[in-house]
């Protein structure tokens, strides 16, 4: 065999490898497309915290995470037919994450505000809450948010309760991670006062303070809590059908029994 016939039919079979070569390729790049893009995940991550009670803290006995969202996020999804798993992180966290995407879920006594649904999906809403100012026992100084200037008001980083005081007072606040903190700085005398949501100041004081902290003053502003979702969230509207049906079949009303020891009020 001359030398120009073994050069032809060498590259006649080179070709041939490329061309394979190529096909393979473009056959790799449709099957390396994730499985899951743009469609359902068998779990969806719930984030929320394990510190604000009753909503949702570590039970000290079965050091299980418990509470009135943790119940209700459960049957919302059972009844959606979603699968659902926690991570609790701090509550500033959990906002930022779920404005950035990281969470597919976010439960935490979440307030809906104007600014947190530029970033936000929620659900309709699930808890009235408010404001209210506590202080310690004994102390006469503070009768409600007005006497506050100048004095030291804990609070919770990234709440409505530290918005609040900075929009409305001329207070010295200490915000921190954890509203328990909070608490003890008030009953340790570090701190004149706390700002935060009703239900949890009063299930503190009652549970955990010995009735060593009072609330003062009026409800302040009127708040609503809502199951938070990435802005987009297919999973929103199937969230917020099954909390309708809940609402409607009676299970919500017997979870806010459980932990609130009556039915919600008419509106």
């Amino acid at each position: 065999m001359n030398r120009k016939l073994l050069m032809a039919l060498f590259s006649i079979m080179l070709m041939s490898v490329l061309a394979a070569c190529g096909g393979s390729d473009k056959a790799g790049d449709d099957s390396e497309t994730p499985a899951d893009a743009g469609g359902e995940k068998d779990v969806y991550t719930v984030a929320t915290d394990n510190g604000y009670v009753p909503f949702e803290y570590i039970d000290e006995d079965s050091g299980e995470l418990v509470g009135f969202d943790i119940d209700l996020i459960t049957a919302v999804a059972e009844e959606a037919g979603v699968e659902i798993e926690f991570e609790t992180l701090d509550f500033d966290g959990i906002v930022a994450g779920i404005g950035s995407g990281r969470f597919d879920i976010a439960i935490a006594g979440m307030t809906i505000t104007e600014e947190r649904q530029e970033s936000i999906d929620f659900t309709q809403p699930y808890y009235e809450a408010g404001l209210i100012l506590a202080v310690k026992e004994g102390n006469d100084d503070i009768k409600s948010i007005e006497d506050v200037e100048g004095k030291t008001v804990a609070t919770r980083t990234g709440s409505t309760s530290q918005e609040y005081l900075t929009a409305n007072t001329e207070a010295k606040i200490e915000a921190f991670p954890g509203i328990i903190e909070a608490y003890q700085n008030v009953l340790a005398g570090r701190a004149d006062a706390v700002l935060y949501d009703l239900p949890n100041v009063q299930f503190y004081s009652e549970t955990e303070a010995d009735n060593e902290l009072k609330t003062v003053g009026e409800k302040l502003t009127g708040e609503d809590y809502g199951i938070a979702f990435p802005k987009g969230s297919e999973l929103r509207d199937d969230f917020d059908e099954a909390l309708t049906t809940l609402k409607e079949n009676g299970t919500y009303d017997d979870i806010y029994k459980e932990w609130f020891g009556e039915a919600p009020k008419e509106k």
